[in-house]
């Protein structure tokens, strides 16, 4: 590599006044706007007084001597010299708790750094170093105009300050001065590069920048990267493993193998790759073969809990306060998470998922919610966040996946907001459906059989697809998506991708929103933004976020009196007990007024079931992170319920059943044989309600 080009010789002759005038120079012009009529008026005053005003030389004298007592105030005064690069401000970590106050993960509670010498450091790691973060390292004086002109037009488009920073300026920026985005700090930052490239060889920045620059929460320099994602020593990463690493710095959290979307770490990795090839440090083979070699990573058995959680909370902080703030501000964050709940979900989801490896089930996960409100108290990602090989440390609850059946209580509450009352009789009988510019769609229920005429409550409580079918084509797809967003649906953005297979699980969706979607059913109607941070201290106790400073009442997504019609029929289970048994896993013992459904996809990739009480909203999802089908037993009540029983059941061990209170304006009239629910302005006479005959218990 060469140490030094012909310009920076160049730069390096005229001496350091010259950087210091050339840097100064953007800085004194953006400061000049709004401080030259100040100084404008004192030299006028000063003129004035002793009577020298067609002086036009002092005029211009004080002027430049005002800017440059300005741009030595501001910019040089108190200037950290270069050689102090070894010396750098305490930097704080931290901590997450749930709400209880009890520690949860630790944030930079300790720098793991262990430095070595640029000749330990393979040549494949530097260069993809230099290949992510700054190709013209060598050929540049600690500044890049070409990098700083990128820079100022990103900023333009999108509002933000943003540096197209060397290597040079965030060695400076990490080990000399704050982490805050503004001009004054980034002018200092080119100054100092500037000083240090006179006081440094290039070799020996580097080899600074290698020890100095972050991987992720606590691990800092290139060889505690490489010891903490692949169990070795710097000197033996690969090329594939190198880029990996070199790829992190950007943004440790968001490109993390061991986060929430490791997709993206591959993503990063196979960009560095390709950045590798364009500038020449390595071939097109080369480039292929590192992207073709499969990583093994170590276990990343990190002093954690709830990780899943504190994972997807860490991504929200960087959202809120930057990656530097996160990591070295020492924050104080209190979640929703009660540990306790989360530590029996995690139980459950293990333990249940062991017991259907027979059956192809490989994974797990769980959401709990507070319907009342939205908080979370548990999110369990997968069975164990730790087995990184097989794609532990996915977060499932936020991934977007098929719901199945249990998407259809967004359709019967938009029905029964319309025309529908529970007593409306509707067809369990074979239909073909003719869309212009689409093959024939002919729904199919889970069991292949027909049930003929029956009401909109057993057609939701035995899960018929082909009821809710016909029910969503006469009122259209467009009404469901609608409500669908308004109750915590985030999935649903192009419309053209959906049909009347929406109602049936065709349209994918997170966890996490459908347990928004029962929430507001639990919640008569009112929806609200879900809550996972209560509050947020800097270092020194001051309150830079809580959540009382945003309650909400909530929005009224649908009607109370609607909610409750869903959840008589998701409680009923004599209503049910024709499809899934009398005494099936969707039963909570001595609580009659836990309602639930399941759901399963068609190719049983996914199977859920989501519950809940007026205190607890339990969602729970079983399948394989790859998208291979379970086996067919592992569905309807089979897979994901038996873990939903074992949470709810804990969870009201100990409360007594409370009934769910009936809002004003429904009427309970007597229907033939039955009694049902009607809205007051909707109880007409009631039809002839058709029972099944009887069958065996089917699986949905």
């Amino acid at each position: 590599m060469k140490k030094k080009n012909y310009i920076f010789k160049f730069f390096e002759i005229v001496g350091r006044p010259f950087y210091f005038l050339l840097s100064g120079i953007f800085i004194a012009l953006i400061f000049t706007l709004y401080i030259i009529g100040h100084t404008v008026t004192k030299a006028v005053k000063l003129i004035t007084k002793i009577e020298i005003k067609k002086n036009k030389k002092y005029l211009i004298l004080c002027l430049l001597l005002s800017l440059v007592f300005v741009f030595y105030y501001l910019i040089l005064k108190d200037l950290p010299s270069p050689k102090k690069l070894t010396s750098r401000n305490i930097e704080l970590s931290t901590k997450i708790y749930d709400r209880n106050g009890i520690l949860l993960y630790t944030i930079y509670k300790d720098k793991n750094r262990t430095p070595v010498k640029l000749s330990q450091v393979p040549k494949h790691v530097q260069l993809a170093t230099l290949a992510a973060e700054d190709a013209e390292f060598y050929m540049h004086p600690g500044f890049s105009i070409r990098g700083m002109l990128r820079a100022i037009t990103k900023n333009l488009k999108e509002g933000k300050l943003e540096g197209g920073s060397t290597i040079t300026q965030q060695l400076v920026k990490n080990a000399l001065l704050s982490s805050e985005k503004t001009f004054i700090r980034k002018a200092r930052e080119l100054i100092l590069s500037v000083g240090v490239e006179l006081t440094y060889e290039k070799d020996q920045i580097l080899e600074m920048y290698l020890n100095e620059v972050n991987y992720g929460g606590t691990v800092y320099g290139i060889e505690e990267a490489a010891r903490h994602y692949f169990g070795k020593n710097v000197e033996n990463l690969t090329l594939s493993e190198s880029a990996m690493l070199a790829g992190l710095p950007k943004s440790p959290t968001k490109f993390s193998p061991f986060g929430g979307n490791p997709d993206l770490a591959f993503a990063r990795q196979r960009e560095v790759l390709y950045l590798m090839k364009v500038n020449k440090f390595i071939t097109e083979e080369e480039e292929n073969k590192a992207i073709n070699q499969r990583l093994s990573f170590i276990a990343n058995k990190q002093n954690i809990l709830a990780p899943h959680f504190v994972m997807y909370i860490k991504e929200k902080l960087v959202d809120m306060y930057g990656e530097e703030m996160v990591l070295t501000g020492g924050l104080s964050v209190t979640t929703s998470l009660d540990l306790n709940i989360q530590l029996l979900a995690e139980e459950a989801v293990k333990e249940e998922i062991d017991k259907l490896k027979n059956l192809n089930v490989g994974n797990g996960a769980v959401v709990i919610l507070n319907p009342k409100t939205f908080e979370i108290l548990a999110m369990v990602g997968s069975k164990d966040y730790f087995d990184i090989q097989n794609g532990g440390n996915v977060n499932v609850t936020v991934r977007p996946r098929q719901p199945g059946s249990s998407i259809k209580v967004i359709n019967y509450a938009q029905a029964l907001s319309g025309n529908y009352t529970l007593a409306t009789i509707v067809d369990d009988t074979p239909i073909t459906y003719i869309i212009k510019g689409q093959p024939p769609y002919s729904p199919k229920n889970y069991d292949n059989t027909y049930r003929g005429k029956m009401t909109v409550r057993q057609a939701l409580a035995q899960s018929r697809n082909i009821p809710a079918v016909r029910i969503l084509a006469s009122y259209g797809v467009s009404e469901m998506i609608d409500l669908g967003q308004k109750m915590g649906i985030t999935t649903w953005n192009d419309r053209s991708r959906f049909g009347l297979s929406l109602t049936l699980g065709g349209g994918e969706t997170k966890l996490l929103d459908l347990a928004s979607v029962y929430a507001v059913i639990a919640n008569y109607g009112k929806g609200k933004q879900i809550k996972d941070i209560l509050e947020v201290k800097n270092n020194n106790g001051k309150i830079l976020y809580s959540k009382n400073n945003f309650e909400e009442n909530g929005e009224q997504v649908i009607d109370p009196r609607v909610s409750y019609l869903l959840i008589d029929v998701l409680k009923d289970n004599i209503a049910r007990s024709p499809a899934f048994g009398a005494n099936s896993m969707l039963v909570i013992p001595n609580h009659p007024e836990v309602a639930v459904k399941t759901g399963t996809s068609n190719n049983l990739k996914d199977n859920l079931t989501i519950g809940f009480s007026q205190d607890f909203v339990v969602a729970v999802w079983v399948g394989n992170n790859n998208g291979s089908p379970m086996a067919r037993i592992a569905s309807g009540i089979t897979g994901a319920a038996p873990i939903w029983n074992r949470i709810m059941k804990s969870l009201l061990f100990d409360k007594e059943s409370v009934e769910w209170p009936t809002p004003q304006g429904l009427v309970y009239k007597e229907c033939f044989s039955r009694k049902e629910w009607f809205l007051e302005e909707k109880q007409l006479s009631c039809p002839k309600i058709i029972e099944p005959a009887a069958t065996d218990i089917l699986i949905e």
